[in-house]
């Protein structure tokens, strides 16, 4: 009897093609036959895109100069227990997530794995529900409590359903979508009494990537597929980018080895 009699593999991977959009001016992929069966007898492919298209890995390179490459990250950290973490029944446009409200609704660990499921999935480019403004504009995000958290917990590696792990309006899509950050302003201040400056000041910004990535504690981003499966579950996660020397990114397959 094999391992794999006793584990099914949920995948948590987006799909990719020409329609995945890419995060917000980021380049798309693109792609062309360069050959065909006849006369060559193979079909060969050329593919343009940057790393940050579809379900895809940030490296520490991403944000660090001194971060280590996605070739650099042991197979260790790369494969290894985890939980997905179900915040949905709280995820709102541009709403806030805590560490609490982690904590309150999964058996999470230090040293774990942690997929944050907002459910915003539901509205990716592949989805009956597509809406890719809400997608990428107007995810829920955390605040400078949770990146502390995160560095307290020593997670591997962090995934989210939805384009950021970063707040959307702690990115630079504040100053590209004036209107929705008006928005997210006015709902800020209705729901916690304090706006965008308040809550996200220019020390605190892309803090999940600019605080957390010296640290070597990165993430995923785009995430789906079978991911509603597997909802408050600890399980064995594992995301398989290239073997990619100088690579600060890359796209990955993300697949949840579930005892059955």
């Amino acid at each position: 009897m094999s391992f794999l009699d006793h584990v099914k593999m949920y995948d948590l991977t987006q799909p990719l093609s020409h329609l995945s959009p890419p995060w917000p001016t980021y380049e798309p992929l693109q792609i062309k036959f360069f050959k065909r069966l006849a006369p060559n007898g193979a079909n060969g492919q050329l593919l343009t895109h940057s790393n940050h298209v579809g379900t895809h890995l940030d490296g520490s390179l991403h944000f660090c100069t001194h971060g280590r490459d996605i070739a650099s990250i042991p197979l260790e950290e790369l494969v290894a227990p985890g939980v997905v973490v179900d915040v949905s029944d709280i995820a709102e446009d541009y709403g806030i997530y805590t560490s609490k409200d982690i904590m309150e609704r999964a058996d999470v660990r230090e040293g774990d794995i942690l997929i944050i499921h907002t459910g915003y999935h539901h509205y990716s480019f592949d989805q009956p529900e597509a809406d890719e403004v809400r997608y990428m504009i107007k995810h829920p995000g955390p605040t400078m409590e949770f990146a502390d958290w995160c560095r307290k917990m020593k997670f591997k590696w962090l995934g989210v359903d939805c384009g950021s792990a970063d707040h959307p309006m702690n990115t630079k899509i504040r100053d590209w979508m004036p209107a929705q950050a008006k928005e997210a302003d006015e709902y800020l201040k209705n729901k916690y009494g304090k706006g965008l400056d308040d809550i996200f000041p220019p020390s605190h910004y892309q803090l999940m990537h600019v605080q957390l990535f010296p640290h070597d504690i990165i993430h995923a981003e785009n995430l789906g597929g079978d991911i509603d499966k597997l909802l408050n579950k600890r399980t064995v996660i594992g995301c398989f980018p290239w073997r990619f020397v100088g690579g600060e990114s890359c796209i990955c397959r993300i697949v949840a080895f579930h005892e059955e």
